[in-house]
């Protein structure tokens, strides 16, 4: 099988061999805002694996979004140009071939929830921090995405409970302001610790290195983000009550989020934990346990 992530800066592709191990691996830059051009370097990306493999595979996609259950178009996806397209007709018209959609973020919970840092567990919400912002969520190990296919897409709430100085909140791709993404992606990090501190050009990943060599400016930012990820994460733990909550993507290597810290505003008993991945490729691995089980999705009816 060869499974591909599609995100909104990489395209990963990875063929698996029937035991599960990896064959071959490569990762290429997403075009930006190009649409053909996605669809191209995915079908390119097929055909060079399949050469070097020496045959024909099942190709399984995820990616930020999900395809409408209604006109099979794509949706909520944060690289735009994906949204209202009709990507698996396309991408299967260039393959020749049937071809697997689903969401990343659901591919991410599954792997984790099956063998990863949330195995054993019950109920798991995998949350996916990086150029976005998703989720996930796995009920005794079978993805829940709701009867329009749009459970877990975590990161279009606003964020909860903002003070003076958030409001109205960093505009959104999909048109509104003061989502979750806004705030907790690595581009939201970024943006914060530019406002604050008017330094430009600095990603996450260097803020958070500026932090681990002790720069107090990026330690407040850090600070800012924790409290902005306690609030998003608090809703969720009032209406799912998830067993473990796993963070994935760029994000998640920032290693203080692991760090417990005493409570700022309600006491605090222990009884979750909020876990790292364990492994990288978590969700183009897990392609293939979706591809293979069914999803416990009900569609509505309109």
């Amino acid at each position: 099988m060869i499974g591909i992530d599609l995100g909104g800066t990489k395209i990963e592709i990875i063929a698996l061999a029937d035991d599960g191990s990896i064959l071959l691996q490569r990762r290429v830059p997403t075009p930006q805002n190009q649409y053909r051009r996605t669809l191209e370097t995915i079908a390119q990306l097929v055909r060079e694996a399949e050469t070097s493999l020496g045959r024909a595979a099942t190709v399984g996609i995820g990616l930020p979004g999900s395809l409408s259950p209604f006109d099979g178009k794509m949706r909520n996806a944060n690289s735009v140009c994906l949204n209202g397209q009709p990507l698996r007709e396309d991408i299967e018209s260039l393959l020749d071939r049937r071809v697997s959609i689903t969401n990343d973020a659901n591919c991410f919970a599954l792997s984790e929830a099956t063998d990863g840092a949330a195995t054993g567990a019950g109920s798991v919400f995998g949350v996916i921090v990086g150029a976005g912002t998703g989720a996930g969520l796995v009920v005794e190990s079978k993805v829940l995405d709701g009867c329009n296919g749009v459970a877990g897409e975590w990161g279009h709430n606003p964020l909860p409970w903002p003070r003076p100085d958030e409001l109205p909140g960093p505009a959104c791709w999909c048109g509104q302001r003061g989502r979750l993404e806004t705030w907790l992606s690595g581009p939201g990090l970024a943006r914060d610790h530019e406002e604050q501190t008017g330094a430009k050009g600095l990603t996450a990943r260097a803020i958070a290195e500026a932090e681990a060599r002790g720069d107090p400016a990026a330690t407040e930012t850090l600070e800012r983000y924790e409290t902005c990820l306690a609030r998003g994460l608090s809703h969720i733990i009032n209406i799912f009550d998830p067993e473990v909550i796993v963070l994935g993507g760029g994000i998640s290597n920032i290693q203080r989020l692991y760090i417990p810290l005493a409570p700022k505003n309600t006491p605090f008993r222990a009884r979750r934990f909020l876990s790292r991945a364990r492994r990288k490729n978590a969700g183009i691995v897990a392609l293939r346990q979706v591809f293979t089980t069914q999803l416990s999705t009900k569609r509505c009816v309109a």
